[in-house]
């Protein structure tokens, strides 16, 4: 009981509403956590509500009577971000008419706050991590080694583990920051929190409007239940404030709420989350595998059928080896019942003519020099053409992409015979 009074008094405090037992764990453990001065990494999707967290542990640390500085990474351009938090001397860089005190000066003593810390650069991350360790840090342009007390709570809304895979964040640092996580929910997981939420926008918005608060019907509870709320907490704010501004009733039905919700479902499906970059790789290796298993494959057909033809019309210009004949007879059974309708009586074997077997191989390869001229390729591409399409020279001049007047040209000039 004492736990859940405490709860309730945070949340009151710092304007939070819910009751989703995920909300309630996220808050315990920022309580927990907050008098001690272990860094701390908020993750959760954006428009969650990250930023009250880090006020929440400020507000209940010892440092609660020190500065709390939040510094929001992503909007800080990478030229300068060096220099807004660690400062910089003067004349480190055009423009630098004075010396400059950065957000770790100003901080001494209190909290800082980086929201979207992955967006930091590789090298701002190298002097954030030496602040982490050793509490030391060097402005801009200078030599000299400052020091400083500051407690470090960090928030992303991307999957920082991801962003070390693809080596855009520094795994040392990700642990310095991850000592103690919290996992803010998304309002999709909440449940009856979302209604509580509209109910309790609605009526702020009243307020500052001066007009009646918002309601919605049955039908229009169940439409937000079932929304997926890709902006969370804060597409909810937005659309409950255009709703009580544009809407002439007060009472707001299904079809009205749909009206704002344009990629509405109608029903909670599990999302395909697509990886940023898939495993090309793999995808790559995986269709040279199928291509070679493909042409193993053929090339088996082809030997089966060259063998087979060699059986049948006693070709003597292959010989084989006597202890071949049973690995030809397994290999080809299938093949040579498959033409003839038979494969013989069970148990029977494949006889073979006695010229074809012999008890030493005979080498019989044949060395044939290949032609390179540039006029016998193109004469024998344009007979292979031909031949397939029986001499059409439409079809064949498409095939070899070139227009039916020079294939005529072609066929003169080389004397091909039709």
């Amino acid at each position: 009981m004492n736990l859940m009074r405490d709860l309730q008094r945070i949340k009151q405090r710092f304007g939070i509403i819910g009751n989703y037992e995920g909300l309630n764990r996220a808050l315990d453990i920022a309580v927990q956590v907050a008098p001690t001065d272990l860094s701390v990494l908020i993750s959760g999707e954006s428009g969650t509500g990250k930023e009250v967290f880090p006020q929440a542990i400020h507000s209940y640390s010892t440092r609660k009577h020190g500065p709390y500085i939040a510094v929001n990474c992503g909007a800080i351009p990478e030229g300068t971000i060096d220099s807004e938090l660690f400062g910089h001397e003067k004349g480190a860089f055009t423009g630098a008419t004075d010396s400059r005190k950065g957000y770790f000066e100003f901080a001494d003593g209190g909290t800082i706050f980086l929201d979207e810390v992955a967006e930091l650069p590789l090298s701002t991350q190298v002097r954030l991590l030496r602040v982490l360790e050793t509490g030391e840090f060097i402005r801009v342009g200078s030599s000299k080694v400052q020091k400083t007390n500051v407690r470090v709570i960090a928030a992303s809304n991307v999957d920082v583990t991801r962003e070390i895979d693809h080596g855009r964040f520094r795994e040392d640092l990700f642990y310095r920051l991850n000592t103690v996580p919290i996992r803010v929910p998304a309002l999709r997981e909440r449940g009856d929190d979302i209604i509580l939420l509209f109910r309790k926008f609605a009526v702020d918005f009243a307020e500052k409007y001066r007009m009646p608060a918002i309601k919605a019907d049955a039908e229009a509870r169940i439409v937000l239940l079932n929304y997926s709320w890709p902006g969370n907490v804060r597409q909810l704010k937005n659309i409950t404030e255009q709703i009580s501004i544009i809407e002439k009733g007060r009472d707001i039905s299904a079809s009205i709420l749909k009206a704002y919700l344009p990629d509405y479902d109608g029903v909670k499906l599990p999302a395909i989350i697509k990886r940023e970059e898939e495993d090309k790789t793999f995808a790559s290796e995986r269709e040279i595998l199928y291509k070679i298993l493909f042409d193993m494959k053929s090339d088996m057909n082809d030997l089966k059928k060259l063998v087979y033809d060699l059986i049948q019309h006693g070709d003597t210009s292959i010989t084989l080896g006597q202890p071949h004949t049973a690995v030809i007879e397994d290999l080809f059974r299938d093949e040579i019942q498959d033409r003839t309708g038979s494969a013989g009586p069970e148990g029977s074997r494949v006889e073979f003519p006695p010229h074809q077997l012999r008890d030493d191989i005979q080498d019989t390869e044949e060395i044939v020099e290949e032609s390179l001229s540039l006029a016998d390729k193109e004469v024998e591409m344009i007979r292979k053409a031909l031949e397939k399409y029986s001499g059409k020279r439409k079809l064949a001049a498409l095939e070899l992409g070139i227009s039916e007047r020079t294939l005529y040209r072609k066929i003169k000039e080389h004397g091909i015979e039709l």
